[in-house]
């Protein structure tokens, strides 16, 4: 069975529903993150969802969080023991579940691009440049840039659409010092990322970081974090230069969606195949990346 609602009955108040996480409120300075299972594609959430998806998610994103050298919003404590009142709501929270700190976000997706494809490339055929950034090299799509990128976007209010910007907007939207600083963070953190996950056979092509700021205005790296919903995994088996690469995310999904004329449509069932494929994906990515069996 997929968990697609949680409900904590009012213990403590839902703050909001986006297309994955449920998040309420612990106290002024603590939320409570809930990966379910839900998955969107074209912008519309399934009705059904991925058996395990928010318990996958959750598990790679500790995984990360772990591994890479900056301050997260992890507050690693065990949730039952610190909120008895939550226990009763085990079977929504086991595994999927992550307390962190309440910080002041950074209006900004900060995107870091060490491949070109997607939106990149479909902008670079057109003008030779990426988030209007100019690209002075000859590029064939998914090759890997000469360096990783960091090409922003917007961050936008539920139900509305992100926008791509170039480096300079973001700059106005934050700041030229914490513009830099996110910058040259987020591509520090890629490049430790994508040199570890080549040697498990994956290719990171881009992902999407998010940070907040703490009082003392230190850069804290918080929401999830290079999972198949916020990064483009490629298998480095199957990589081939010049045409676009199969994904471990929601590639079944979007070409079922696609074939069946069910793109951007409200209301859509997912068969139970285009289920049991897309939750191979995601564990398949799981395993590769941690050296973890699915249990």
């Amino acid at each position: 069975m997929s968990l697609t609602t949680t409900d904590l009955q009012n213990v403590f108040p839902l703050l909001s529903r986006g297309k994955v996480r449920d998040i309420y409120e612990i106290d002024p300075q603590t939320l409570l993150f809930v990966a379910t299972d839900r998955i969107s594609a074209y912008d519309v959430i399934m009705q059904n969802g991925i058996n395990d998806k928010g318990k996958i998610l959750t598990k790679l994103s500790e995984f990360w969080f772990n591994f890479l050298p900056i301050e997260n919003h992890l507050i690693k404590k065990d949730i039952f023991k610190k909120f008895p009142q939550l226990e009763q709501f085990r079977d929504q929270l086991q595994d999927r579940a992550l307390l962190v700190r309440k910080l002041k976000l950074i209006p900004l997706e900060v995107i870091v691009r060490g491949y070109i494809t997607g939106s990149a490339w479909k902008e670079y055929k057109k003008s030779k440049t990426v988030h209007t950034i100019p690209i002075e090299e000859d590029l064939v799509e998914s090759q890997e840039f000469p360096h990783a990128i960091f090409t922003p976007s917007t961050k936008a209010e539920q139900g509305e659409h992100d926008e791509n910007i170039s480096p300079k907007q973001a700059e106005e939207i934050v700041g030229k010092e914490l513009c830099d600083k996110l910058s040259k963070t987020a591509i520090e953190l890629y490049e430790k990322a994508k040199n570890y996950a080549k040697t498990k056979g994956i290719i990171i092509a881009d992902t999407k970081f998010e940070f907040g700021l703490d009082d003392q205005n230190n850069l804290i790296l918080v929401d999830e974090v290079l999972t198949p919903d916020s990064s483009r995994f490629w298998n480095a088996k199957n990589y081939e230069l010049g045409k676009s690469q199969d994904s471990y995310d929601k590639q079944f999904l979007r070409d079922w969606l696609t074939n069946n004329d069910l793109a951007g449509k409200e209301n859509v069932s997912m068969t139970e195949e285009i289920v049991n494929k897309s939750r191979e994906k995601y564990i398949e990515a799981y395993e590769q990346l941690t050296g973890k069996k699915w249990e």
